[in-house]
């Protein structure tokens, strides 16, 4: 599992689709806000919590395709259906590896993003938070997209349709945790359900994947 992980993430940062894509969206994103919505801090503030969570989720979607797809072009997905480790393993470190390169450098540079649209200093600490509990349960969810759409000719399309309204209750809770932590609120209740989603994810997500995976390999 170690040495597949090692490989992920080698490939991941040599065939562009890791932390520079995501960071640079994300920075789109933040940075063409204000030209629609205009310069005004305070308008920025008040929608600041909602454009991170949005542009962090969009930014996760951008390389799930990536996840399965190398690998089943070059056949290493069937030498993985076949090898000792479980591929619910698999599936797992591949989601893993996603997270590592996608969803922790977003985490890491959220607080940045945020001085752009004017987020208020006390809501950072919420936004990291928020973003660290619930940024994994996207890397799953986005694995088991994959692993469903895996060998389907544009298959791209096909997984956003499938994984966004799988998103809907990240981005609600992750949201709502920053603007309770930007107006001073107590955000337990919100980190509370991003962090079972998470592990309900992480609980299933594997099993689930796997077995989309075997029924597309047959």
């Amino acid at each position: 599992m170690i040495g597949l992980l090692s490989r992920d993430l080698r490939l991941a940062t040599r065939a562009g689709g890791g932390f520079g894509l995501a960071l640079a969206f994300f920075l789109i994103v933040c940075t063409l806000v204000p030209f629609g919505v205009g310069p005004s801090g305070g308008t920025l503030a008040k929608i600041a919590p909602g454009i991170l969570w949005v542009g962090a989720l969009l930014s996760c979607l951008l390389s799930l395709d990536r996840i399965f797809a190398l690998d089943y072009e070059d056949g290493t997905l069937d030498l993985l259906a076949t090898s000792p480790l479980p591929l619910e393993g698999a599936v797992a470190v591949k989601a893993l590896a996603h997270w590592l390169t996608t969803g922790l450098p977003l985490v890491l540079a959220a607080p940045v993003f945020g001085l752009l649209l004017h987020l208020p200093s006390d809501a950072y600490f919420g936004l990291m938070l928020s973003l660290a509990l619930g940024t994994p349960a996207l890397s799953m969810l986005g694995a088991f997209g994959a692993a469903v759409t895996v060998g389907l000719r544009r298959g791209g399309l096909l997984l956003s349709l499938l994984v966004l309204p799988l998103y809907i209750p990240t981005l609600i809770f992750g949201a709502e945790a920053v603007r309770r932590s930007a107006a001073g609120s107590d955000i337990s209740s919100p980190l509370v359900f991003l962090a079972a989603i998470t592990l309900a994810t992480i609980a299933l997500v594997p099993f689930v994947a796997a077995g989309a995976l075997r029924v597309n390999l047959r």
